[in-house]
């Protein structure tokens, strides 16, 4: 199936924003905390910059990771769960098709 056929209910459309939010949720808290850690070890005008540079870095990341466009939102899913942010039990309520491509997505991510 192309993903530019792919057609979300209303329903999924309610279960993709909550697994969505949740993961951008998990990501930037994630994110935080190392920052935190950075931050309380700051000695240097050095490592300060080095922060600048890890959160330049974390947002590129998570802007590229993180893009909730329907046509997009099947491989965003299988990224997601595969970085750990999303468990796929938190995407039941799509359609099995949308599943099963999120399944090959990590299955032909797996063997590379």
């Amino acid at each position: 199936m192309n993903v530019n056929e792919i057609r979300w209910s209303s329903s999924e459309k309610k279960v993709a924003r909550r697994a969505f939010d949740t993961a951008l949720e998990a990501a930037l808290g994630e994110t935080m905390t190392e920052l935190k850690s950075k931050v309380s070890a700051v000695t240097t005008p050095d490592d300060m910059w080095e922060i600048e540079n890890y959160l330049r870095q974390q947002r590129r990341k998570i802007d590229q990771m993180f893009d909730y466009r329907y046509s997009q939102l099947t491989v965003v899913f299988g990224v997601l769960v595969r970085e750990g942010y999303l468990d796929e039990s938190q995407l039941a309520g799509l359609s099995e098709d949308k599943r099963e491509e999120i399944r090959r997505f990590l299955s032909w991510h797996a063997k590379g």
